[in-house]
C-alpha cells in the first residue's frame, strides 16, 4: 500500500484530468484520488493528483495562483474558444493585419481583477449541471461573470505573418485562458482562439518537478509522492508536544501558549489579490515537535488548525495524522 500524498503529474495532450485520476487509481489500487484543478483535454502540464487523505487539502489550494504559457490564433472563432472546436467564423487573413502596438494594446484590459464570463464548454456548474452538458444538448443557460485576478500577463512572441501570439499569464483559480484569447480577439475585432496551452505551475508545483505517465507505470509510485503538507505554503507553522498532539488530533483546541510558532500565516497582515476565507489568514499547519534525529518516518504533520478569535485558541479544521 502506498502512502497518502501528492503526485505532480505531467498531463499529456488528449487526456482529461479525470483520465489522469483513473490511471493513478489503477496503478495504486486506491480509489480516493482527486486532482487540484481541471486542465483542458488538449492542454499539457502540471496536474497535481492527491492520494488518500491528501485529497482533503484541495479546498486549501484555492489560494494558489496558476501559471500558463498560451499560443493564440487571431482571426478564428469556435464554439469552444479553442482551435479544436467547431469553427464559427474564419478571418485569419484579417488576423495578419495588426501591428505589434495594436496587439499589445488589446491585452491591456486583461490584467488585474477582471470579470470573466466562463465559456459554454466548461466544467462550471449552473443549477447542478456542468455548462458543457447544456452546450452538448444545444441548450442555453444564463451564466454570470466571475471575478478573477490576472496577476501578470506578458506577450512573449508575435508572429504577425501568421497571426499567432504567445503569452505567459499568472492568474487565480477559475480563470479561463481560452476566454482571454477570445476576449482579446474581440478587442481587435477579428476574433481569436487558443491554439496551445501549457500549465507551467500550480502554486508550488512546477513543470520542472512533474512526473510522466511512463515513469509512474515503471514505479515504484512511492518515490514520486510528495507529503500532504507540501503545497500548504500559505499557512503558518506550529509545533506541539506529543501529549498536546494527541489532544489536538482528537478534536482538542490548543492555547497559543501550548504551541511553538515557527512561521506566521502568509496573509496574516497582507492582502491577497481576491477575497479569501477569513480563517485562511490565521491558519496553521500543526506538527509534532520531534526531537532532532527522530526516527519517525513521517514529517510529523498532524493537521490544519484555524485560530478562533472568540476562544483565543487554535481549533482543528482537518486532521491528517492520527496519534495513538
Amino acid at each position: 500500500m502506498i502512502r497518502d500524498g501528492i503526485i505532480n503529474l505531467l498531463k499529456p495532450a488528449g487526456m482529461t484530468s479525470h483520465d489522469g485520476v483513473q490511471i493513478l487509481r489503477r496503478l495504486s489500487g486506491i480509489k480516493r484520488i482527486g486532482h487540484t484543478g481541471t486542465l483542458d483535454p488538449m492542454a499539457v502540464g502540471v496536474l497535481p493528483l492527491c492520494i488518500g487523505s491528501a485529497a482533503r487539502i484541495t479546498e486549501y489550494l484555492d489560494l494558489d495562483y496558476k501559471k500558463y504559457r498560451c499560443e493564440m490564433q487571431l482571426g478564428l472563432v469556435t464554439d469552444t474558444q479553442d482551435i479544436w472546436g467547431t469553427i464559427l467564423s474564419d478571418h485569419r487573413e484579417d488576423g495578419k493585419k495588426f501591428s505589434e502596438a495594436e496587439i499589445l494594446e488589446a491585452f491591456k484590459p486583461f490584467r488585474g481583477q477582471i470579470l470573466q464570463l466562463p465559456p459554454n464548454y466548461s466544467a462550471v456548474r449552473v443549477n447542478g449541471r456542468r455548462l458543457y452538458e447544456y452546450a452538448r444538448q444545444g441548450e442555453t443557460v444564463e451564466v454570470k461573470p466571475r471575478l478573477v485576478d490576472i496577476k501578470s500577463l506578458s506577450v512573449i512572441q508575435m508572429d504577425l505573418d501568421s497571426g499567432r501570439i504567445t503569452f505567459d499569464v499568472e492568474c487565480s483559480k477559475g480563470t479561463y485562458i481560452r476566454t482571454i484569447c477570445q476576449d482579446v480577439g474581440e478587442q481587435l475585432g477579428c476574433g481569436a482562439v487558443m491554439s496551445c496551452l501549457i500549465r507551467t505551475a500550480s502554486g508550488i508545483f512546477t513543470l520542472e518537478n512533474t512526473v510522466t505517465l511512463e515513469e509512474l507505470a515503471e514505479g515504484p509510485l512511492d518515490r514520486y509522492i510528495l507529503d500532504t503538507d507540501y503545497p500548504l505554503v500559505h499557512f503558518g507553522r506550529a509545533a506541539v508536544s506529543e501529549e498536546r498532539g494527541k489532544w489536538f488530533v482528537n478534536g482538542g483546541h490548543l492555547r497559543m501558549s501550548e504551541v511553538k510558532i515557527e512561521k506566521e500565516p502568509e496573509f496574516k497582515d497582507s492582502e491577497q489579490g481576491l477575497d479569501i476565507r477569513e480563517e485562511y489568514k490565521m491558519a496553521y499547519n500543526i506538527y509534532l515537535d520531534q526531537p532532532q534525529g527522530s526516527k519517525d518516518v513521517t514529517n510529523g504533520f498532524l493537521g490544519v488548525a484555524f485560530y478562533n478569535k472568540q476562544y483565543k485558541k487554535l481549533v482543528p479544521d482537518k486532521i491528517f495524522l492520527r496519534q495513538g
